[in-house]
């Protein structure tokens, strides 16, 4: 299964697979995005799979929110790979 990104305003939605085949899709979608809204609001409930090429894309995306001073949130009952991920950032920080 693909990757599906679909947007309405500052709210985007991922469903399918988010891997290294189809990372490269996400990264285009999200290029320069803080230099259009001050929020983001990124829905991962329809995220089936995700391997460490897409966990490592969403974390850049994290740390530009961060170095923008923007908002950025992560909604829905994703993969527990990617919450793991953020959960040892916030234990080792």
């Amino acid at each position: 299964m693909n990757i599906e990104i679909t947007s309405y305003n500052n709210q985007f939605k991922i469903r399918g697979v988010l891997n290294r085949q189809n990372v490269g899709v996400f990264i285009r979608e999200f290029k320069d995005v803080f230099d259009k809204f001050n929020s983001l609001t990124l829905s991962i409930e329809g995220l089936t799979s995700i391997d460490r090429y897409g966990v490592n894309a969403l974390a850049q995306l994290h740390n530009e929110s961060i170095s923008k001073q923007k908002r950025l949130s992560i909604i829905g009952m994703g993969c527990d790979d990617l919450y793991e991920h953020f959960k040892s950032e916030e234990t080792a920080a």
